[in-house]
């Protein structure tokens, strides 16, 4: 079963495939004309023009495998140099045909500073009849920063860093990172005027909100200051903000500072994007992949989110209603979607790893059947600051845990998953992937023998 339920997974991580992807939508079709398929804002299908330049500009965790397979399709007497990649460290590569850029990830780094300011430079370079094709991948956000002029790096890293703990959903901490920012919520798109630009965009948001993912960096932004303030209060995190961060969005309430680009700006008269994959499309991927392997499967949530040892909680009350019921045939629950953790303690995790110790704890605690394994793992190989995808677990890992003298209870207050997980012989381990897509749940249980 825990054969199977890996496999299930990397199917999963298989159908986000980066430069399959951009395949799919980006088409060469001769005479230096370029065709690029769309599902956004328009009732066209094809967005196709004879752009008389084309700047390329990658960043996310695909951003190498997006740069490259771009670099293939797009006629090179059209590409303007250089062409511009921003990665993670796990996934960065070198290549020939284009500047590759290592970055910060989550939390943002000087080295991110240097390439989002080269992203800026070329967008920049943009003439009207040009195209500026932006590639964003998962990551985007973090791995592309680039303050407003009176607020430091520092604080930026350490205000991502207090929302990150607080327990802040993605929506809600790029919020606040758009409005700290001169490239996020719709600000590379404004940088690009008067050209054209398009997006390719592998989503590593659930419901596919392109003003989340990357933090909505050539799409309208429709979050206001206000917001943002109200965010950092509600998390408790207000007080605790560098003065100059307090100050900036104090100002953008008074009008003293601009706000971010609404849908009625005419920078965006010219701009596009087209969703290229994502973490629903992923769920489909598993779902056929758990029926071919003999699974009969259920949908248990498209858009899991919530507290991960909360909804542990659920998925195993859940889980113990389906045997009272009885379970005559194997089954396959699946689920995707992007939990988060409200740090408390001092120990080391991820969501999905800590989501994984929980269902373990709370399938002790339900006393569901001896008949199932589970798994929790993040698409792009790396869960939180840790070297595992997530967990994998079974009925026998609250035991296996005890006895290298671990409480898994005392652990998953500490926020210690990964310890506990390691303890028992029961991280995902795989490479990074190069890709994300958030995360995807694999639950098997089969009949009682």
């Amino acid at each position: 079963m825990r054969r199977h339920a890996i496999s299930i997974f990397l199917y999963g991580i298989d159908a986000a495939d980066p430069c399959q992807a951009v395949k799919n939508y980006l088409i060469n079709y001769g005479d230096n004309n370029l065709e690029i398929k769309l599902n956004s804002k328009t009732n066209s299908k094809i967005r196709k023009k004879t752009w008389n330049r084309i700047h390329l500009l990658a960043f996310g965790k695909a951003a190498c495998s997006m740069a490259k397979a771009a670099h293939e399709i797009i006629p090179a007497n059209l590409l303007i140099e250089p062409v511009l990649a921003v990665t993670n460290y796990e996934n960065y590569t070198t290549d020939d045909n284009f500047h590759v850029f290592a970055a910060g990830h989550p939390l943002p780094d000087a080295a991110g500073l240097k390439a989002a300011k080269k992203i800026a430079e070329q967008a920049q370079k943009a003439q009207q009849d040009e195209l500026v094709l932006v590639l964003i991948s998962g990551g985007g956000s973090a791995l592309i920063p680039y303050p407003i002029d009176n607020i430091t790096l520092e604080h930026k890293i350490y205000t991502t860093q207090l929302l990150l703990s607080s327990g802040a959903t993605i929506n809600q901490i790029n919020c606040v990172r758009k409005h700290l920012s001169k490239l996020k919520g719709g600000g590379l798109a404004k940088i690009a005027t008067p050209a054209d630009l398009h997006a390719l965009i592998l989503s590593d948001v659930i419901g596919d909100d392109v003003s989340t993912i990357a933090s909505g960096p050539t799409v309208p932004d429709e979050t206001t200051f206000l917001e943002a303030i109200k965010i950092c209060k509600s998390r408790q995190i207000w007080r605790k903000l560098p003065e100059d961060i307090r100050n900036q969005l104090n100002k953008g309430t008074s009008g003293q500072f601009p706000e971010t680009p609404k849908k009625n700006d005419p920078i965006f008269d010219r701009t596009d994007y087209s969703i290229i994959g994502s973490n629903s499309m992923s769920i489909q991927a598993i779902e056929s992949a758990a029926k071919k392997q003999g699974w009969n499967t259920l949908i248990y949530s498209r858009q899991l989110c919530g507290e991960a040892s909360e909804e542990a909680k659920k998925l195993a009350i859940y889980t113990k209603k389906i045997f009272e019921k009885g379970v005559d045939r194997p089954i396959a629950i699946l689920a995707g979607g992007e939990t988060t953790v409200t740090i408390k303690g001092n120990g080391r995790g991820g969501r999905n790893q800590e989501l994984a110790l929980a269902f373990s704890i709370a399938a002790k605690q339900q006393n569901i059947p001896d008949s199932w394994v589970f798994l929790s793992g993040g698409t792009d190989g790396r869960d939180g600051p840790t070297d595992a995808a997530g967990g994998i677990v079974d009925p026998f890992t609250y035991q296996c845990i005890t006895k290298t003298n671990l409480d898994p209870i005392s652990c998953l207050i500490n926020n210690d998953s990964y310890i506990a997980l390691k303890a028992a012989g029961d991280l995902l381990e795989i490479n990074a992937t190069g890709t994300n897509v958030a995360d995807l749940q694999v639950l098997l249980i089969r009949p009682l023998s």
